[in-house]
């Protein structure tokens, strides 16, 4: 059988020159690399107690899903502003190009619930360093935060300090 890295397809100058884009389609679309990247995914949180697994809309939804469902943990969708149905909490953060706003319903995490992270992929960690801050104002705690993938040259994991911090694979580059 393959290596997991072996089935994510790069795509080079993309979405502009001198970037290599990590696409994980291509690790969805195969039964064998969508198997392995849950089964990684999720040994990453082997040996913690979590009440609550948190993925961001959507492929964090993709990956965190199966998670929850294995370890038998409730899943807690985090979207878009104006997404979510009930009352919200929201969070605005810093995208390389402007802003963006993510929410979670307020009733979502309760005071001491331990949470994981679950999301494909880390770049300059702005989403995940605003999931953080919305947890831990509902007082919860996050516990471990892992990634299929992190584009280490980004250094996304600068915003993340003081946080168990997994990935799965790593590239270098951006």
């Amino acid at each position: 059988m393959k290596k997991l890295e072996e089935y994510i397809r790069s795509i080079p100058d993309f979405p502009e020159e001198g970037i290599i884009f990590r696409d994980v389609t291509s690790v969805l679309q195969d039964k064998d690399s969508l198997r392995m990247s849950i089964d990684q995914m999720q040994a990453c949180l082997d040996g913690l107690d979590i009440d609550v697994i948190v993925g961001p809309e959507s492929r964090g939804f993709i990956f965190g899903v199966p998670i929850a469902y294995n370890l038998n943990k409730a899943f807690v969708p985090v979207r878009k502003k104006g997404k979510l149905p009930c009352e919200t909490i929201e969070m605005e953060y810093e995208l390389e190009y402007g802003t963006a706003t993510i929410e979670m319903h307020k009733d979502a995490i309760k005071p001491g619930q331990k949470v994981a992270i679950i999301d494909d992929l880390i770049a300059t960690g702005g989403t995940i360093e605003a999931i953080t801050k919305i947890i831990e104002s509902l007082g919860g705690e996050v516990v471990k935060i892992v990634f299929l993938i992190e584009l280490e040259g980004l250094h996304g994991r600068d915003k993340l300090k003081g946080y168990n911090v997994d990935a799965v694979i790593k590239y270098e580059g951006k």
